[in-house]
């Protein structure tokens, strides 16, 4: 039966059909600079880990001399929480970001609290001298480079940090890409970094793993995020994936938020000293 010959039919598929294409357009133009995921109120919900990133953070801050934040982003996590830790914060703050409208964005935000912001791509070695820092932290850093992180940090210093754990949002980027290979699902496990670390110099203190809730409410938030944390569906655009974003506005739609889980791991480590 083709379900649209009948007039009920028929001004339903068209109110369905402008819905989807006004969010997939409302999705597209959120701007992603930075990471301020504030837009995502009301339309996307993710559990917070229970340790507390930001203000276990600035507790550090508040102890440190030299503190060096890599892969800022647009710098809202460091400037909450050195304002948290103020007036302790250290006598000196670097921050380090690859993305140039996130380096640009993070200058603005961080200037006025005395940081200088390095354009650093992830990859490449820090610019920075051996021993410069007792602290190094970073929220979400893409690949934690161990020996650099090493390096820079002086003998007892600390890295302190939140990464995203294996797995992450699997259920999201497998609607879209299709089972991963088990080798892929390894990428990020806790185990793996604790041994990279370890074999750089550092000693991990302590290291907790947590698994958490994420709920979708409409596909404009499903196409943000998308944009947004862009290793998820590399290469992702909406035009490519069209139909598959219609299938899922279509099955929100009907049954409810997208369910998806996010990992992530806190990782607490310590610089030999000699």
């Amino acid at each position: 039966m083709d379900h649209g010959t009948t007039d009920h039919g028929t001004t339903k598929d068209v109110r369905q059909r402008r819905g989807f294409e006004e969010l997939l357009a409302e999705g597209a133009a959120v701007p992603t600079e930075g990471w301020d995921f504030s837009w995502f109120e009301g339309r996307a919900t993710e559990a917070r880990p229970s340790w507390g990133y930001a203000r276990s953070a600035a507790a550090r801050l508040a102890a440190a001399t030299a503190a060096l934040d890599l892969q800022t982003g647009g710098g809202e996590v460091l400037d909450f929480a050195l304002g948290a830790a103020a007036p302790k914060a250290p006598a000196l703050t670097v921050a380090t970001e690859g993305w140039p409208p996130n380096v640009a964005k993070a200058t603005a935000l961080l200037r006025p609290r005395g940081v200088a912001v390095v354009a650093s791509p992830q990859d490449a070695p820090l610019p920075f001298a051996d021993a410069a820092f007792d602290l190094v932290v970073s929220r979400h850093p893409v690949d934690p480079n161990w020996p650099e992180i090493a390096r820079v940090l002086e003998p007892g210093g600390t890295y302190f940090a939140q990464h995203v754990g294996p797995r992450s949002v699997f259920e999201l980027v497998e609607y879209f890409l299709g089972p991963l290979p088990p080798e892929t699902s390894a990428d990020r496990h806790p185990d793996r970094e604790r041994a990279a670390a370890e074999a750089a110099g550092l000693e991990v203190v302590d290291l907790r793993t947590e698994r958490l809730r994420m709920e979708f409410h409409d596909i404009a938030a499903v196409v943000h995020f998308l944009r947004k944390v862009v290793w998820m569906v590399p290469g992702f655009t909406v035009e490519a994936y069209e139909p598959r974003l219609r299938a899922l506005h279509e099955r929100i739609e009907s049954e409810g938020p997208f369910v998806a889980h996010s990992t992530r791991h806190l990782f607490d480590a310590r610089k030999s000293k000699p």
